[in-house]
C-alpha cells in the first residue's frame, strides 16, 4: 500500500467519492444550521466537490460524456475557488491579511483545500479509464 500511489487512490475511487459526498452535503448541513456565514464561493465548491462525488462513484464515470460533464464542473469550481484564494493573497500583498478567529472556517484555508480536493477529483475521474487500459 503506497499512498503517493495514484493507482492507490484510483482503487479507492468509489469509497473517496462518498467521502466527497459527505464533505459537501455536511458543508451544506453547516450551513443550514447557521455555523458558518453564506458565501456564494462556498457554496460553489462544496457542490461541485458533492457533484464529483456522485461521478466518482456511477458505475458509468468513464464514459466521455460523464468526463466532460466532470470537466465543465469541476473546472467552474477549480476557478472559483482559485479566485476566493486569490483574494487572500491580495490582502497579503496589501499587509491587510490575517486569518478568521476560527481557524477551521478561514475562507483563505477552505478555498485552498476545495482547490486540492477538486483537482483530485478530476484527476482520478479523467484518468480512470487509462488506468484500467495499463499493464499493472
Amino acid at each position: 500500500m503506497n499512498l503517493l500511489d495514484l493507482d492507490f487512490w484510483q482503487r479507492h475511487q468509489r469509497t473517496l467519492g462518498v467521502i466527497a459526498i459527505a464533505i459537501g452535503l455536511g458543508a451544506w448541513a453547516m450551513e443550514f444550521a447557521g455555523t458558518v456565514y453564506v458565501c456564494p464561493y462556498c457554496r460553489v465548491q462544496r457542490t461541485v466537490i458533492a457533484i464529483l462525488g456522485i461521478i466518482m462513484v456511477l458505475p458509468i464515470a468513464n464514459h466521455w460524456i460523464i468526463k466532460y460533464f466532470a470537466s465543465a464542473i469541476g473546472f467552474l469550481g477549480a476557478v472559483v475557488a482559485v479566485n476566493q484564494n486569490f483574494m487572500g493573497w491580495m490582502k497579503i500583498s496589501k499587509g491587510e491579511f490575517a486569518f478568521s478567529e476560527h481557524l477551521f472556517i478561514d475562507p483563505f484555508l477552505l478555498s485552498g483545500g476545495s482547490l486540492f480536493i477538486i483537482i483530485g477529483q478530476l484527476w482520478l475521474i479523467l484518468n480512470q479509464e487509462r488506468s484500467r487500459r495499463s499493464p499493472p
